[in-house]
């Protein structure tokens, strides 16, 4: 496919630009930027539609970069000059490939027998919501939801501090109050012994103190505000992660806390199981 040459800041150098920066005409759009060879790879093996490829015209690409240009089926794409490639991807050292994709994700699988889920309320920074899909996948959440009003999960600071794993997590999207109770009470109907545990410094119950082996859904609150008191209200208890006594930390990081909490998860599920196959052996 021959490209489209794009020698100054066009209509369409513009729409690139915007897709980038202005989270309404991103929406509005439909589409999103990737860059990076992790993320476009990931992108692509997770079934993502990529409509178009970005590219400079006076550089020669990678082996890896022409592999994925006649590979991947696109409606177009575009060759810049090196000057609008560099001030497009905004870093030192410009991407090889910039990406267009479309939000339109492939479909989401069914969830488990035995499902964690992970429900982030009103995510307001860029970084920690990245990093917090990052751990999803490293540590076996299936779903995350997203809540309320916060950061745009397409936003590209959001895709790369995720390391590729926004591509392998599946989230949705719930905005008002009534959606967000009809969903977690579709999930109480599903699994009747799952339990929703709200993550908050006041919890009582440390979190090893709790039985996660059993299906969940772990509430994780907005950075400055914390969980609202109506998801609060909604959880059958409020844990804590213990801190160290001499600490002068009175609480993680978003984004660390939960990761401490989907690691007990896997920690407990891991032992449950060992402690299975142990005494699967021991009655043969």
């Amino acid at each position: 496919m021959n490209p489209i040459d794009i020698f100054s800041k066009n209509a369409a150098y513009q729409k690139f630009e915007v897709l980038k920066a202005n989270r309404k005409k991103r929406h509005k759009y439909g589409e999103f930027i990737i860059e990076g060879v992790r993320n476009i790879n990931e992108a692509i093996q997770n079934h993502w539609r990529i409509n178009a490829f970005i590219y400079s015209r006076e550089r020669a690409l990678s082996r890896w970069g022409l592999g994925i240009l006649h590979s991947t089926g696109t409606k177009e794409n575009y060759a810049l000059s090196d000057r609008l490639m560099k001030e497009l991807s905004g870093k030192n050292d410009a991407s090889e490939l910039i990406a267009i994709a479309s939000m339109e994700p492939p479909t989401i699988k069914e969830l488990s027998e035995n499902p964690i889920i992970a429900l982030f309320d009103r995510p307001s920074n860029k970084g920690n919501l990245g990093t917090l899909i990052r751990s999803c996948d490293a540590l076996g959440v299936e779903r995350l939801v997203l809540t309320g009003h916060g950061v745009d999960v397409y936003d590209p600071e959001v895709i790369g501090s995720s390391m590729g794993s926004f591509f392998k997590v599946p989230f949705i999207k719930l905005s008002d109050n009534k959606d967000i109770d009809q969903y977690i009470s579709a999930l109480k109907r599903q699994w009747p012994n799952m339990k929703v545990i709200a993550t908050t410094e006041q919890g009582q119950t440390a979190i090893y103190d709790l039985d996660m082996t059993v299906p969940v859904l772990l509430l994780i609150g907005n950075e400055k505000d914390g969980l609202n008191r109506r998801l609060e209200a909604s959880s059958d208890v409020l844990a804590k992660i213990p801190m160290n006594a001499g600490t002068s930390a009175s609480s993680f990081n978003v984004s660390c806390a939960a990761t401490v909490v989907f690691y007990e998860v896997t920690r407990q599920r891991s032992l449950k199981c060992e402690s299975s196959e142990i005494q699967l052996l021991s009655s043969v």
